[in-house]
């Protein structure tokens, strides 16, 4: 799995014109899906992503994540993080999982953010969505549990 992780002070989806999702103080997650992701990669991405320390402490420093700050998840299925640049113009997908998959382990993950206590809204998958943000930093990273070594 890999994300794109942005601090955030606001998010919110727009599916048809209609709001499907909003945060306030959290992280907005991009969420791609690899064709070899298990269970065992949601659960380190869900760890790794809710005790990541990017928020600013009295000193600030970034010392606090998520949930010592409370702070809220909003998590849009992303498959396009999987496009692969290397060879032509036109990115390469062949290793994003395909979408029944993808749709399980993005659903694995949402329930198990919200089962560590964490306010958890959504995009609506595989719809053309509108995702907007209000960058606080801005401050964004990238987590793939691929490279855990």
């Amino acid at each position: 799995m890999r994300a794109v992780i942005q601090r955030v002070n606001s998010g919110s989806v727009v599916v048809e014109k209609k709001i499907v999702g909003s945060i306030s103080k959290g992280f907005v997650v991009l969420l791609g899906v690899n064709e070899k992701d298990t269970e065992a990669d949601v659960l380190y991405m869900v760890d790794k992503i809710v005790n990541l320390r990017i928020f600013e402490d009295d000193n600030e420093k970034m010392n606090l994540s998520l949930l010592d700050i409370e702070g809220e998840l909003l998590v849009v299925s992303q498959f396009t993080l999987y496009g692969d640049c290397r060879k032509g113009r036109r990115p390469n997908f062949m290793s994003a999982a395909r979408p029944e998959k993808a749709e399980e382990l993005y659903n694995e993950f949402v329930k198990k953010c919200r089962e560590m206590g964490v306010k958890t809204e959504t995009g609506t998958f595989q719809a053309y969505m509108k995702v907007n943000i209000e960058n606080d930093g801005p401050v964004t990273v990238i987590v793939d549990s691929e490279k855990i070594i």
